[in-house]
């Protein structure tokens, strides 16, 4: 498998996990569901940021002067990575509190809205510099 077949699948796994989340009818198997979905979201992008958008010399997610294209994508995605970990954090807290699975959703939708855009962005912007050098 390519790097890009890879990281495709890896995010519809994912996918399935938070539409599980989704589907789900009460608050117990709700967050049953977002825990997995957590847990495989961190193994996931701990993946990705060790192995596939190395980071800058400080290893910071601040943008330097010289930032190259790639750099700043890598920098970028990292950041991303960041917020979508915590809006899934605190739905996990949200219904680990025993907090409504209705306010746990409405965060959800957040990240939902978040999750699509930065997938996208890897499987487009990401594996073209991964796969084809661009920018390098």
């Amino acid at each position: 498998m390519t790097v890009a077949e890879i990281l495709a699948k890896d995010h519809r796994v994912l996918d399935d996990l938070f539409g599980m989340f989704l589907a789900s009818p009460d608050r117990a198997g709700a967050l049953r569901a977002i825990r997995e979905f957590d847990e495989a979201l961190r193994r996931h992008t701990r993946w990705e940021e060790e192995e596939l958008f190395p980071a800058a010399r400080e290893r910071k997610l601040v943008a330097r002067e010289e930032e190259s294209e790639r750099d700043r994508l890598f920098r970028e995605l990292r950041l991303e990575h960041v917020q979508i970990r915590e809006l899934s954090g605190m739905i996990v807290r949200q219904l680990g509190e025993g907090g409504d699975v209705r306010a746990a959703r409405g965060i959800a939708a957040n990240l939902a809205r978040r999750w699509e855009a930065h997938t996208e962005r890897e499987e487009r912007e990401a594996i073209a510099f991964l796969e084809g050098g661009a920018g390098r």
